[in-house]
């Protein structure tokens, strides 16, 4: 049952993307050269609601639609890995025109060549997860 649910979920945020233009690479493009707010508006606005839900879940213990617990781990604070994972993902997002979430999205809208970056990132992420332990912290 929960997996159904996730893919309800799943579905209605990839449209909620992809209706948003979220998913748009002429929007991204246009982000990338300071041209539109209407990226900025929308990664502003989903990190400013992630704050106060987030909040809200450590303040009032909040649970899980099934009863679960919901914990939120504090991470390492590590100002190299972040500048140097944030160069990365930010240099693959305008190579290729989308992040994680919108690449899904635009699978599933029909444009077949992200397929080729949906294949990248899995490699990325599986070498990433071999190399983790040798990586400088």
């Amino acid at each position: 049952m929960r997996t159904v649910v996730y893919l309800v979920i799943g579905v209605f945020f990839g449209i909620v993307l992809f209706k948003s233009e979220a998913a748009s690479w002429f929007r991204i493009y246009e982000m990338f050269q300071f041209g539109s707010f209407h990226m900025y508006g929308i990664i502003g606005s989903a990190v400013g609601l992630g704050i106060v839900i987030v909040q809200f879940i450590k303040r009032y213990k909040v649970r899980s639609f099934f009863g679960d617990k919901i914990v939120i781990l504090s991470k390492e604070k590590s100002f190299y890995r972040y500048m140097i994972g944030g160069i990365i993902f930010g240099l693959g997002w305008a190579l290729a025109g989308a992040c994680p979430g919108p690449m899904f999205v635009l699978l599933g809208a029909g444009y077949l060549p992200i397929v080729i970056v949906i294949i990248a990132s899995i490699l990325g992420t599986f070498l990433y997860g071999l190399f983790r332990d040798k990586l400088p912290h």
